[in-house]
């Protein structure tokens, strides 16, 4: 009997024990996460009661060509981000004789409701004379606001060619740009690419079911290609066109492209040949 009741007592102690450390860790165990902690802080636009800051994945600053953006707003009064902003944006470049705008997604939530995500293509660098700037509207605690800030838009470090803006055969001008992939690899690659035409000097709509042939070459290997690519194909789902890109090698590929449309017409580009080396559309990639 003794021995029973030394077993009960002994079972309840490691219970009770137990039961307080886990009580114990539930409390001190929360850990607040940084859902932008791997990402770059491109700007950071401070204003009474708020701040709007802007990110990116892998680029350290506003480059020409397509650039996708993650936006959050810090209410500084509560300390939070806000959720439901309702942001909307307007990217412009001011020129010495005129402004225009440029091709630009709508921002939309992800799956934090305190980050959004859009992307602009910037079609040329800004100067000390000629720059861009981006107009935010959004919603605080129930306030509607508007705030235009100047960025500083540069080519990219390498020089490579990652978009094109052209005049197709229908005498319509086109902002074609790179998406993917960002880190290419010896391998068949998922391809992405963006289009937009320019209505007015403002508008910049998605161009929907056109085709954009691709074929990758490698000037300082002979110029010789690649098997198993395929082309460029619209996607009702992202509003990008999505294709695979065969790159055999590592080294400088130039994708030389014809952007074909819904009649299988080229409006621009041209095939590669003996005679003709590469196309007058082309992306550049090196790894």
């Amino acid at each position: 009997m003794k021995t029973l009741k030394y077993i009960s007592l002994l079972l309840i102690t490691v219970l009770t024990f137990s039961s307080c450390s886990s009580n114990g860790d539930d409390e001190t165990t929360k850990v607040e996460e940084n859902p932008m902690e791997d990402f770059f802080l491109l700007k950071e636009l401070n204003y009474e009661g708020h701040s709007v800051e802007l990110y990116s994945e892998n680029k350290t600053q506003f480059e020409i060509g397509y650039t996708p953006i993650y936006i959050r707003i810090k209410d500084k009064v509560t300390e939070n981000y806000v959720e439901n902003a309702n942001i909307t944006w307007k990217p412009m470049m001011h020129m010495e004789a005129m402004q225009h705008s440029a091709p630009s997604s709508k921002v939309m939530a992800t799956d934090d409701p305190s980050i959004y995500k859009g992307y602009i293509v910037f079609q040329m660098p800004g100067n000390t004379t000629e720059y861009w700037d981006i107009t935010f509207n959004y919603t605080l605690n129930g306030e509607a606001i508007s705030k235009t800030e100047r960025i500083d838009v540069v080519s990219p470090s390498d020089g490579f060619k990652r978009v094109n803006t052209f005049m197709g055969n229908d005498d319509t001008r086109y902002v074609l740009a790179y998406v993917d992939p960002v880190a290419p690899e010896v391998t068949l690659n998922d391809m992405t690419a963006v289009l937009h035409k320019m209505e007015t000097m403002m508008e910049f709509p998605v161009v929907e079911n056109y085709t954009i042939e691709i074929d990758p070459r490698m000037p300082g290997m002979g110029n010789h290609t690649s098997p198993n690519n395929e082309d460029l194909t619209y996607s009702t789902q992202t509003s990008m066109y999505n294709g695979k890109l065969s790159l055999s090698m590592t080294g400088y590929w130039k994708i030389n492209m014809k952007l074909l449309n819904q009649d299988g017409e080229v409006l621009k580009g041209e095939d590669v040949t003996e005679d003709n080396p590469e196309s007058s559309l082309y992306f550049e990639i090196e790894f």
